[in-house]
């Protein structure tokens, strides 16, 4: 990893913030025909594009896994590792049980209420991709907020491929007591979930990760459902002063680098010369060891930087300016640091709190905003699985006091009938208050 310093650093802080997944027109097209076909046709498209790209021969039956495999694979996963599985769901559920937002309504002026009511989710799908390998921690963090948030049906989609052969898949589900599974990966599953088929009922939100197709196809189907984001390249920033044990700091960086997808960025911001220089040795000591070096050292060479500030104030400003999906402060003055701390997906205060606790264990979600969308995006929690509704109860008194307003708000942009609406119940009270007036004098 190169070294830079603060003023002459801006060319890589650039190429890491610009650098993007990218996207083949032909991929996209591609989408889009299976999308709309499957919305379309159904379970008939569906079974096709299953047989074309998982090379697996379903039926329409086959398409909904049975409620008795989960519990099988129970018994071929090792008990020591469904302990501790366990043990993260207990952590993962205690913090997001923190985030459960109730409704609330408060009384004003003149007799009126007006509030917000907070309802979950009917209907949520979660994919669970094939790739490489089949990642638990994701799918707790994908399934255990909604289960917090009250969502009545939460259904898994999966790629067949994947399914038979990982039976740890099929104990995490059963342990999350998750029975509605359907073998439909790939574009041709986001679709299934987003419109429904004569099997698969429709969701109303997508969660969950995948390559670019199924990346593709849930910006696809964005507007007919909710999706949670469209995941884009991953990153940690370190900030350390040179207190920081180097070693720590380069296993932290080569663990991200470790993702293998080639656009992840692993950035060490230091105020230490001494720091960088031993970081560095660090990285290539234990990338020796390692039977991904070479692309490991590629993704470095690309995204990989450390930059050297004269002070951590200029520090903070280089982690602003990144937004990292993953921040770490190794730093004594943390606390004073971290209350200028404005977009960061998931921070880590202190030199025992490396990323991987996080990751898996801790408790806050892993599903968080990447390449910069800290700015504005916040990581996966309950809240991303409830609606919220306005509540607004108006009195007689309320709306007399109120409507000539309301109805002057309305003629400025225009809209007649929106005044009339109010000024019509105004009128029908008076006329009433008349009538009785003109009823008691005889």
């Amino acid at each position: 990893m190169k070294i830079h310093y603060y003023t002459s650093a801006n060319e890589a802080l650039e190429k890491i913030l610009n650098r993007t997944i990218k996207i083949d027109p032909a991929a996209a097209a591609t989408v889009t025909a299976i999308v709309e076909d499957v919305k379309k046709k159904g379970d008939k498209a569906l079974l096709k594009y299953t047989k074309k790209f998982s090379r697996v021969s379903l039926e329409p039956h086959e398409l909904k896994v049975k409620s008795d495999y989960f519990r099988k694979c129970l018994d071929q996963v090792d008990r020591e590792l469904l302990k501790i599985i366990k043990d993260a769901m207990y952590n993962i559920r205690k913090y997001h049980e923190n985030q459960v937002q109730p409704s609330w309504i408060k009384e004003f002026a003149d007799g009126v209420k007006l509030g917000q009511r907070i309802t979950p989710l009917d209907r949520v799908g979660v994919y669970v991709p094939g790739g490489k390998a089949f990642y638990p921690s994701t799918l707790l963090m994908n399934i255990i907020p909604a289960q917090i948030a009250g969502v009545r049906e939460i259904v898994v989609a999966t790629p067949p491929e994947l399914f038979y052969k990982t039976p740890l898949l099929g104990a995490v589900l059963a342990l999350l007591d998750v029975k509605e599974v359907y073998l439909a990966g790939g574009a041709q599953g986001i679709a299934a979930l987003a419109f429904g088929t004569e099997t698969i009922p429709k969701v109303d939100k997508i969660v969950g990760p995948g390559n670019l197709y199924v990346s593709l196809a849930k910006r696809e189907v964005f507007g007919y459902v909710d999706i949670d984001m469209i995941a884009g390249p991953s990153e940690v920033c370190v900030l350390a002063d040179g207190h920081a044990n180097p070693e720590w700091v380069a296993l932290d960086l080569l663990s991200q680098a470790e993702h293998r997808t080639g656009y992840e960025a692993a950035i060490l911001v230091t105020n230490s010369e001494t720091l960088a220089e031993k970081v560095g040795e660090q990285i290539y000591y234990h990338l020796r060891f390692s039977g991904h070096k070479e692309i490991i050292e590629k993704i470095l060479d690309e995204y990989g930087a450390i930059i050297v500030v004269d002070d951590l104030s200029q520090g903070i400003e280089v982690v602003n300016k990144i937004a990292p999906e993953h921040l770490e402060i190794y730093a004594k003055n943390h606390d004073t640091l971290l209350k200028q701390i404005r977009h960061a997906g998931a921070i880590f205060i202190g030199e025992y709190s490396s990323e991987p606790v996080g990751d898996y264990w801790a408790g806050p979600n892993h599903v968080l905003p990447t390449g910069g969308t800290a700015r504005f995006f916040s990581p996966l929690g309950v809240y991303d699985f409830v609606k919220r509704s306005s509540l607004v109860y108006y009195t007689k008194a309320a709306i007399l006091k109120n409507a000539d307003k309301i109805a002057a708000f309305a003629e400025s942009e225009n809209l007649h009938f929106h005044g009339k609406a109010v000024t019509a119940r105004v009128a029908e009270i008076r006329g009433m208050a008349e009538a009785e007036k003109r009823m008691r004098n005889g």
